[in-house]
């Protein structure tokens, strides 16, 4: 068990990247408001992302390189638009992230410190974690998080059951109006992460490496489906927790982060007693903590190796640049958008959703091309399920640009 346990590592961090705002917002938002009802999309849109996310660890450990060095390989226009798509996301989505992290440490740790000090000082440790810890710690930190989160989570979504006097609906429904629609987009834009965290994954297998030694595509693709298990089940808890407590309540979320985390942590607590407010904080904060640490790493990892690639060499301190630029541009957005917590998510979960094809489509390309060794290119049954899930992908996309 500790060896395996040793050996997994950049799974977990995909896990700590993607359970975050669309497991502990949008699913317990989609279990309030609709029951059961979207527990279809949420396992459909699992089962079409997979294998674009599986690309990521599966290319970099059968070729010893990132996905953003096969995007090179695929045109330099392919690594352009991804640095203009990820400038162009990555503020908000941190934003969002961390901004949802500080609400639910002020309704914790009551009124000791502001949202506002309270966003200065988790960024502080996340940086300290990342600049001091480097990715060692974070992965070792990672995995004591994601215990940490599925025992908790687990153990309220049992109470709740244990709770549950009524009969459970799981009749599925399929939004008909523009503001259904538009949450359902929005569901499936981060369930369980966006796209790019393939590119993520990819650069965190090569860390791997470096601080474990060789990490063979068999191993990557193991750790991978660790990891996205663990997402499927904590998302499908999460939908379960909204639909148990807060379905049929009456109850709408507030925009701002400190009220909605409030409602959120007060609601399990009347509903299902006392005991739940320290679970349900300690997996609500694991939660959010878990993705403002890992999105804070990876995108300006992401970020100062594109920039080496377009530039043609390496940049001294690329990733110290990133990562502060990253920092300061997040504090300034959240100063001016701290109680439109729920804007902000929603402009950050629907642009994720509407790139998702074009990374679909250069991921399926590069790993399907003669840059990646034949023995560990898709199976049939991956590329067949990779075209359904460009197509699914697409399709929703124009649906919802039409609506």
């Amino acid at each position: 068990m500790k060896i395996t346990l040793k050996k997994i590592g950049p799974g977990l961090l995909f896990a700590g990247a993607a359970i975050g705002v669309s497991h502990l917002v949008q699913s317990t938002r989609a279990g309030a408001d609709f029951g059961f009802g979207l527990l279809w999309s949420l396992l459909l849109v699992n089962l079409f992302k997979y294998p674009f996310f599986q690309f990521g660890p599966r290319y970099a450990s059968a070729t010893g390189e990132s996905l953003l060095d096969g995007y090179k390989k695929l045109g330099k226009p392919v690594l352009i638009a991804y640095f203009i798509l990820t400038f162009a996301t990555m503020f908000t989505i941190q934003t969002a992230v961390t901004i949802v992290t500080a609400g639910i440490a002020t309704s914790l740790f009551g009124d000791i410190f502001s949202i506002e000090i309270w966003t200065v000082i988790i960024l502080a440790i996340c940086l300290l974690v990342l600049l001091v810890g480097k990715y060692k710690l974070l992965d070792k930190l990672i995995k004591l998080i994601i215990i940490t989160l599925t025992l908790s989570t687990i153990t309220a979504v049992c109470f709740a059951l244990g709770n549950k006097t009524q009969a459970i609906s799981f009749q599925q429904i399929l939004p008909g109006d523009s503001i259904e629609i538009a949450f359902l987009i929005a569901f499936m834009g981060w369930m369980p992460a966006p796209l790019d965290i393939s590119v993520w994954h990819s650069l965190w297998t090569l860390e791997k490496e470096k601080s474990s030694g060789k990490f063979s595509p068999k191993s990557a693709i193991f750790d991978f489906n660790v990891g996205y298990i663990g997402t499927i089940i904590l998302g499908v808890a999460f939908l379960a927790l909204g639909a148990l407590v807060m379905f049929e309540s009456g109850e709408t979320f507030s925009p701002s982060a400190g009220a909605f985390a409030n409602q959120l942590l007060d609601m399990y607590t009347k509903n299902l007693g006392k005991w739940a407010y320290v679970f349900i904080g300690i997996a609500a904060f694991t939660t959010m903590f878990s993705t403002t640490l890992t999105t804070l790493d990876a995108s300006p990892r992401a970020m100062a190796k594109t920039t080496q690639l377009l530039l043609g060499h390496i940049l001294k301190n690329g990733y110290l640049f990133w990562i502060l630029i990253l920092t300061i541009g997040t504090i300034i957005i959240f100063f001016f958008f701290a109680s439109e917590m729920g804007l902000l998510i929603k402009v950050a979960t629907i642009l994720s959703f509407l790139t998702a094809p074009f990374y679909a489509i250069i991921n399926y390309v590069l790993i399907s091309s003669q840059h990646t060794p034949k023995a560990w290119r898709p199976t049939k049954v991956l590329h067949l399920l990779s075209v359904f899930g460009i197509v699914f992908l697409v399709s929703f996309s124009i649906w919802y640009l039409i609506y």
